[in-house]
């Protein structure tokens, strides 16, 4: 028994992946190829992909919104546990990077089930309730502009069904938001959504400490 979660040290995270990660060749590649990215560390780590492609399964989800899609090994992670006539929108502004990721949808043979939309998150979002599509999606995954987290919410808050699942990425910030003496804007707009979650009664909240901070809200 442990009253703390464990610490993973180098040694215990190469045996915890050794043992629970399980990815194909394309997966494999999208990552590798990534960590030697410029901005690799806007990547989510292997473990907390394969957590995701768990949650979508779990949920049956065919309808989910990803905003912030860099190269797209978030992507396809949660593609690859959609059914085949689910629907991925991938939300992102920048091209270079979402071109890499198209690449990894059609080697993966996903390609059809992700519909991307190159435009501000705000801005999807707001189109999609215009389309009516509120209260219709299953899971939303974020990980996109940190001082627009608290914007994405109420959005996001409409736009899930019942009993859907939002999960939100960054929400340690490699540990800055508890230190009191890092005042810099995404860290307290981050500080910011995490109380606004963690004070709303509309939803069902956990905050786990994958990868860099997760958090899952279901809508009640």
């Amino acid at each position: 028994m442990s009253s703390s979660s464990i610490n993973l040290t180098d040694q215990v995270y190469e045996y915890y992946l050794s043992v629970t990660l399980r990815e194909d060749e394309v997966m494999r590649r999208c990552r590798e190829e990534t960590a030697r990215h410029e901005w690799a560390g806007m990547q989510i780590s292997p473990e907390q992909g394969q957590f995701m492609t768990m949650l979508v399964k779990l949920l049956d989800a065919r309808k989910i919104i990803e905003l912030g899609v860099f190269t797209g090994y978030s992507s396809l992670c949660m593609a690859r546990a959609m059914p085949a006539d689910g629907k991925l929108i991938a939300c992102d502004v920048k091209k270079e990077y979402t071109d890499k990721a198209t690449e990894y949808w059609k080697a993966a043979g996903v390609a059809d089930r992700v519909e991307l939309r190159l435009a501000p998150a705000l801005d999807t979002l707001a189109d999609l309730l215009r389309e009516g599509e509120a209260g219709s999606f299953d899971f939303i995954f974020v990980d996109a502009i940190k001082e627009e987290y608290s914007d994405y919410y109420p959005l996001n808050y409409r736009l899930l069904r019942r009993g859907g699942l939002m999960a939100v990425d960054n929400v340690l910030w490699g540990g800055s938001v508890a230190n009191p003496d890092n005042q810099k804007a995404e860290t307290n707009a981050i500080r910011a959504f995490n109380k606004m979650v963690h004070e709303d009664d509309r939803v069902d909240m956990c905050m786990l400490p994958v990868g860099d901070g997760l958090s899952l809200i279901r809508k009640r």
